[in-house]
């Protein structure tokens, strides 16, 4: 039985990660800095543990032959924006304790980072998709990208001084059940269905900008199916793993409306929009049979009614 270590499984892929690894087979231990939030975790074992400190990274890698390395402070625009510093620091400590705990664990064989298409600059809509080696000349939109950049390169040295086999892989914006929905952190399609859950008919939901900004975003299930498929294969460097469906934020919320059944408004308001655009080729992770199961409306339609749930529940 193959071992598995999920970093993060306290959060929102890394839950549904282990309940996918637990499907195949595998013995799992979870670490994160705090428990799931919104339900038990499907780990064989949980462990609480400070990634920032060597001697709990170190914890963590024991006895285990791979390792999925997708602890981060993160969150939505509005987080990234204001917390830069706090970012860079804890995200450089957890990624530099784990390789090199992994690399001198002696048993782990193969190392899963997860990168962001973050590491990529603004983009106007419609460019030509950009392949991962665009992402040099190197001109990150943000520091959560520059850090992630950084890290990337980090687990490539690592992986040519070590017998360490590493695989990359650059999440765009990711969507789904069971993950957070308020309080800043929050993704925009989580923030989106929380607002439609919270309006009434006619209401205004509010949204950051002009609502021209272009994204595409993956469904959970998706994300992960890319994750196991990329560790199984030969593939080296970076990888992006997404959609090819672009819609502008306000496209989005008419989407989540449609499937809410609702019939609200859009109101612009001032807050951090990020990039314009951010177009990118999935050739590479096609390459092994992955495609995406899920369209935006068929995703949403998974996620919007777990969210009102849990919007009711707090009312």
């Amino acid at each position: 039985m193959r071992r598995a270590l999920v970093c993060g499984a306290g959060g929102f892929v890394g839950g549904h990660l282990v309940e996918r690894l637990k499907a195949d087979g595998y013995w799992v231990r979870g670490v994160d800095i705090k428990f799931p939030e919104f339900r038990q975790t499907a780990a064989d074992q949980f462990r609480i543990l400070d990634l920032r400190d060597y001697e709990h990274a170190m914890e963590a890698v024991r006895e285990v032959d791979e390792v999925y390395q997708l602890a981060a402070d993160m969150g939505g625009m509005g987080f990234i924006s204001a917390a830069e510093c706090k970012i860079m620091r804890n995200n450089a400590l957890i990624n530099s304790n784990m390789l090199d705990a992994a690399a001198h664990e002696g048993r782990v064989a193969q190392y899963f980072f997860s990168s962001s298409v973050c590491v990529y600059r603004d983009m106007e809509p419609g460019e030509p998709p950009m392949a991962e080696d665009g992402a040099y000349p190197a001109m990150p939109h943000n520091e959560y990208g520059w850090e992630k950049l950084y890290a990337e390169r980090m687990a490539l040295a690592y992986a040519r001084r070590y017998p360490l086999k590493v695989r990359i892989a650059r999440f765009q914006n990711t969507y789904g059940p069971y993950g957070t929905w308020t309080g800043g952190r929050e993704k925009a399609p989580a923030a989106i269905c929380r607002k439609v859950a919270e309006a009434g008919p006619g209401d205004a939901v509010e949204v950051w900008g002009d609502g021209t900004a272009v994204r595409n975003y993956t469904y959970v299930d998706d994300l992960v199916d890319g994750i196991v498929r990329l560790m199984r294969s030969d593939l080296e460097g970076p990888v992006n793993i997404g959609s090819q469906e672009y819609v502008t934020v306000d496209e989005l919320v008419e989407t989540v409306a449609r499937v809410a059944g609702k019939d609200v408004r859009i109101k612009h308001v001032p807050g951090p929009v990020g990039v314009q655009s951010r177009n990118f080729a999935t050739n590479r992770i096609e390459s092994i049979g992955w495609q995406p199961r899920y369209a935006l409306e068929e995703g949403l339609a998974q996620t919007y009614p777990w969210v009102a749930e849990q919007v009711r529940g707090q009312a």
